[in-house]
């Protein structure tokens, strides 16, 4: 990770570490946003048909907070798949590509892969996005509880459980993650001159078991956890920032 930082820095700039913020930014603003309100929203619903609470023990189910996490993982994730392919697309975009805007990226991908372009890599999105939330949500809720009693309902009770559970998400969708990716960055065409060409490369996977298979294959298990590091440094600061910020909002 850090020699990819240092390489990328010093051959494309400093400016280069933020290729797709755009798009990443719209991405957490519509995906995080329908996650969180579907996911408590559920949980709602489920307390007042009874689903939820055990009443023998009063406290949550564990499935029931699992699978209103992985429904509202796999919804939002499909609603926000285009902000997604926009960042992969504008990411990749190294030295001696076109630099493109956000709309001049939604733009080329609409023209020439059409609105399927759009939803390249929907699938593993969407199962990426409910293997985060089954295990990011209910792990935060379950460990907000037990440490109530040593913190109370404060900001340190906050970091620590937000911390554990960007932990468990990163490990339970860095496999994902990395065949969502590539299946996102393949191309069925491309643009030379403002002429659509054939790709100058072969579709390398026809889906995601194909890719997991191929990548396991060709460069053996750990592969699927290309990454890791780079997505726990990312997931770890943003789950901190967002639950504090959300405990504190829900004060007022």
């Amino acid at each position: 990770m850090t020699d990819a930082m240092i390489k990328i820095s010093r051959e494309e700039g400093l400016k280069a570490l933020y290729s797709g913020i755009w798009p990443a930014v719209l991405r957490q603003a519509t995906y995080g946003t329908i996650k969180f309100g579907t996911y408590y929203t559920l949980k709602s619903v489920a307390s007042e048909h009874g689903l939820l609470v055990d009443p023998d023990t009063g406290t949550e189910r564990v499935w029931g907070n699992i699978l209103c996490a992985a429904a509202s993982g796999a919804i939002s994730s499909a609603i926000a798949n285009p902000t997604d392919v926009l960042k992969v697309r504008m990411q990749v975009h190294g030295k001696g590509t076109q630099q493109q805007s956000l709309w001049a990226c939604f733009y080329d991908i609409y023209k020439y892969e059409g609105v399927r372009g759009l939803w390249r890599g929907v699938c593993p999105t969407a199962q990426r996005a409910v293997a985060i939330a089954s295990v990011e949500l209910p792990v935060y809720d379950f460990c907000k509880l037990q440490l109530m009693g040593m913190f109370g309902d404060h900001v340190a009770n906050h970091f620590v459980s937000s911390f554990i559970a960007s932990l468990g998400s990163a490990i339970a969708s860095t496999p994902i993650d990395v065949v969502r990716t590539r299946l996102m960055n393949q191309k069925p065409v491309t643009v030379v001159n403002g002429m659509v060409t054939a790709a100058t490369t072969q579709k390398l996977y026809t889906g995601s078991i194909d890719c997991a298979l191929q990548t396991v294959r060709n460069e053996g298990f750990l592969a699927l956890y290309k990454g890791f590091i780079p997505t726990w440094v990312r997931m770890g600061p943003w789950n901190v920032i967002f639950f504090i910020t959300y405990e504190q909002l829900k004060k007022y």
